[in-house]
């Protein structure tokens, strides 16, 4: 019997030990999975945001941005979510890429805004661009050839609206939405060099210079479009309207 209890006595100090971890490691565990759920419901619920990445081939100021000079475009989402700007807003008229994307729409796109099409194209889209998808887009610039197919608020030519689609990795089913061609819009504008520009690395005036080698509806420094002439471009706002407005989009 001594025996007995001796043994029970030499247990007894394992079983408490026992009955202590087994639930401080149930705990753990149920912790470690909460956690992890946790995780992943804030990463299907957070927005993604832009920044980072560098600057593709196809750019207007590609070969530049590798000095630096020019901000790095977003990075590609696979996901096809539409992503927020990250410029900080001024005043009641929104965000610096807001009010840079509605001086490019008045320039470019007039009251048709992000159904607009470029005027001198005979065939029109068979519905208005914000119903359409991409591949849609695709098919109707490849059906009617031999006439202009800018498209959009942002007036996107086949060429340039390819790379943008392709860097940013959406698919041809993403209907073109406004949504979606603000985000395309915002990536010029980065490429442009709006980061620079907002931090005074970049004079305003040639970040201005920058845009209306974009788009032609903005002018330079001598009035006319960059492309004037260039198959019907003009500009459609003087350099003092536009150098104005810029003054009071980005000041300083």
């Amino acid at each position: 019997m001594a025996l007995r209890l001796l043994r029970l006595d030499r247990l007894l100090p394992v079983l408490l030990v026992l009955g202590l971890l087994w639930p401080a490691g149930a705990m753990a565990n149920q912790l470690s999975l909460a956690a992890l759920t946790s995780g992943r419901a804030a990463a299907l619920v957070s927005p993604p945001e832009k920044g980072g990445g560098t600057v593709a081939g196809g750019s207007l100021f590609a070969d530049r941005a590798a000095a630096g000079l020019f901000a790095p475009p977003p990075p590609r989402d696979t996901t096809g979510r539409v992503r927020r700007a990250p410029w900080g807003g001024i005043g009641p008229g929104g965000s610096i890429a807001d009010r840079l994307r509605h001086l490019i729409a008045r320039a470019e796109a007039g009251r048709d805004g992000y159904d607009a099409v470029q005027h001198g194209a005979r065939r029109k889209p068979p519905k208005p661009p914000t119903r359409m998808t991409l591949a849609e887009i695709e098919a109707w610039t490849r059906a009617t050839p031999g006439q202009p197919h800018a498209i959009g608020r942002y007036q996107f030519i086949p060429a340039t609206l390819r790379r943008l689609v392709r860097e940013e990795g959406l698919s041809p089913a993403t209907m073109f939405t406004p949504a979606v061609q603000d985000r395309l819009g915002d990536r010029l504008l980065a490429e442009a060099g709006l980061a620079e520009a907002m931090t005074g690395r970049l004079p305003r005036r040639t970040f201005m210079h920058n845009l209306a080698k974009i788009w032609a509806g903005l002018p330079t420094a001598n009035d006319r479009s960059h492309y004037h002439g260039y198959a019907g471009n003009a500009a459609t706002m003087t350099w003092a309207e536009y150098e104005a407005e810029m003054a009071r989009i980005l000041p300083g």
